[in-house]
């Protein structure tokens, strides 16, 4: 995902409370939502990675829609009154994969549900309590979510690779090896040529559609049987289950501090475009709608959103700043959410052109924690908190059979996971080393000196 645009106002043409004409804004509307990378291309990756049916993907997609859908609406409308447009976030993804992997996509939602629930109560204004701010305060240090995205991007690369040659392992497929090159080039052509507009925004998504039309051209590509499922209906309802896992509940908690971090980056944005403050009682506000909205995805197989900087960036450039155009974008996801047999096209997308565009996004997730880690300050502490964080959570994905056999069931899970090992070792080595060693240090060498 793009950087979160600089905070000077730009000169809008269209301002927050103006309205436009109906083609426009039906025009505008659609181009943020195709802006919306997650909504397109997470649910295929989800998929194809865990191996899920086209169903079973397309209950996903439709989830993910209708999500994007009712938090674009609540908060475009009634609740912060700016033009937001929330959609799936990538830490979402990340952890929606190392939890299914490790327990099952019931875990993943029922936990995902119990984070969401709980973060939902503590964003609710308590005087005298920032609970939120504290706890993403405590989340946005370096160290911490730097290291975490290079662990998440070692454990991810096992996963993006195997998909370039064909959906069977056991019969690897050069036709499909060419399609998921061509596929890959196309995104990395979209990020490197692409400048600092749209083609660049939606290289994610120009990489699928140009890889989809590749693999239709090469007889690559079979459209599923729309007629197995009804051109109009709700999602479903918990199509995968709801399970609690504590683990998991861990892990997701830490999804949704970054997500809150990000989300409150762009709230932050729009407000000084707007002339004023954002308050923590606007900031809770539109967070607690945003848990919200997180939970009803779980409830129907999606995933948590997050504000996206690249309808920030889609608003800086088209100077068109129109809250009601984003309240139409949520309306459309809405109405797409209701389409199952669109739902189902998405997710039939060829699993080649999935696994290279999968591929390019979890190298562009570990780059980012690389580049992140540059504002660390590499002293012997931050050293001492992040090296064993690193190599044991890497380490967890060769950890010998014979070891795995001996485990203990409820331990097997958590001790594989390097997404959990690295997230648990990092807060917890950060607590002790930096909040607690670090200031006894420098109150001694002050004291000495």
């Amino acid at each position: 995902m793009a950087g979160a645009p600089v905070s000077s106002a730009p000169a809008l043409e269209v301002g927050f409370e103006d309205r436009i004409g109906f083609a426009p804004t039906l025009f505008f509307a659609a181009q943020h939502l195709l802006a919306l990378t997650g909504v397109w291309v997470f649910p295929s990756i989800i998929g194809t990675i865990l191996g899920l049916s086209l169903i079973q993907t397309s209950h996903i997609v439709q989830a993910c829609l209708f999500t994007t859908g009712v938090v674009t609406l609540l908060q475009s409308g009634r609740m912060l009154r700016l033009p937001v447009v929330q959609g799936p976030t990538g830490v979402f993804l990340m952890t929606t994969i190392a939890v299914a992997q490790a327990y099952g996509l019931d875990a993943v939602y029922g936990s995902m549900l119990a984070a969401a629930c709980l973060f939902a109560l503590l964003a609710l204004p308590i005087p005298g309590l920032d609970l939120i701010g504290r706890l993403t305060r405590s989340a946005a240090n370096p160290i911490v979510y730097a290291m975490l995205l290079v662990i998440v991007g070692v454990q991810l690369s096992s996963v993006g690779l195997a998909n370039w040659f064909g959906p069977d392992p056991a019969a690897p497929q050069l036709v499909s090896f060419l399609l998921a090159s061509f596929s890959a080039l196309t995104v990395i052509a979209c990020l490197v040529f692409g400048g600092q507009g749209l083609v660049k925004k939606g290289g994610l998504v120009i990489g699928v559609a140009a890889g989809s039309a590749a693999a239709a051209l090469m007889g690559q590509w079979q459209l599923p049987a729309l007629g197995e499922v009804t051109p109009l209906g709700l999602p479903a309802l918990a199509p995968f289950g709801l399970k609690v896992v504590p683990a998991a509940v861990f892990v997701m908690v830490f999804a949704f501090l970054h997500a809150s971090i990000e989300t409150v980056g762009m709230y932050s944005v729009l407000c000084s475009w707007a002339g004023r403050p954002l308050t923590r009682a606007v900031a809770n506000q539109g967070l607690f709608v945003e848990y919200l909205g997180c939970a009803a995805g779980a409830l129907f197989g999606g995933l948590g959103t997050t504000s996206y900087p690249e309808n920030i960036a889609i608003i800086r450039v088209s100077r068109v700043g129109s809250r009601f155009v984003t309240m139409t974008a949520g309306a459309l996801a809405i109405a797409l959410s209701m389409l199952p047999q669109l739902a189902l096209l998405i997710a039939s997308i060829p699993a080649p052109v999935i696994g290279a565009v999968s591929t390019i996004l979890f190298g562009i997730i570990a780059v980012n924690g690389i580049q992140m880690a540059r504002e660390i300050e590499w002293d012997d502490l931050n050293i001492a908190v992040a090296a064993p964080a690193f190599i044991l959570a890497s380490g967890a994905l060769f950890l010998p059979d014979p070891v795995k056999a001996r485990l203990p069931a409820y331990l097997l899970p958590l001790l594989s996971q390097p997404m959990v090992i690295g997230s648990m070792l990092l807060i917890v080595l950060n607590l002790l080393v930096n909040d607690i060693v670090r200031p006894l240090i420098e109150r001694e060498a002050q004291g000495a000196a």
